[in-house]
C-alpha cells in the first residue's frame, strides 16, 4: 500500500492544512468586513465539502477500501492542482 500511505500523508500534512488556512483567511476577511459575501459563503461551503471528501478518502485508506491505482490517480490530481493553483485556490475542479 505504497500509494495509499503517500496519499494519506499528502492529505494530512499538506491538503487539509491548506484548506484550514484558506478557511481561516476567509473568516478573517468576514470578521474585518463584518459581513460574509455570497462568494465567501460559497467558498466556505466548497472547502468544507472538499475537506469532508478528503476525510472519506482517509477513511477508505484506513479500512483498505481503496485501490492503489486509485490512490496514485488522486496523488497525481492533487499534485497537478497544486502546481496549477494560485495561493487562494487549490485549482480543484468539481467533477
Amino acid at each position: 500500500m505504497l500509494y495509499a500511505q503517500e496519499l494519506e500523508t499528502l492529505i494530512k500534512e499538506t491538503v487539509i492544512p491548506d484548506i484550514d488556512e484558506s478557511l481561516d483567511a476567509i473568516f478573517e476577511e468576514i470578521a474585518d468586513n463584518k459581513e460574509a459575501t455570497e462568494d465567501a459563503k460559497e467558498e466556505i461551503e466548497e472547502l468544507r465539502e472538499f475537506k469532508a471528501d478528503l476525510q472519506d478518502v482517509l477513511d477508505d485508506i484506513e479500512s483498505g477500501d481503496i485501490e492503489e491505482d486509485e490512490c496514485k490517480e488522486l496523488i497525481d490530481d492533487i499534485k497537478e492542482a497544486q502546481e496549477n493553483s494560485d495561493e487562494e485556490d487549490f485549482g480543484f475542479v468539481e467533477e
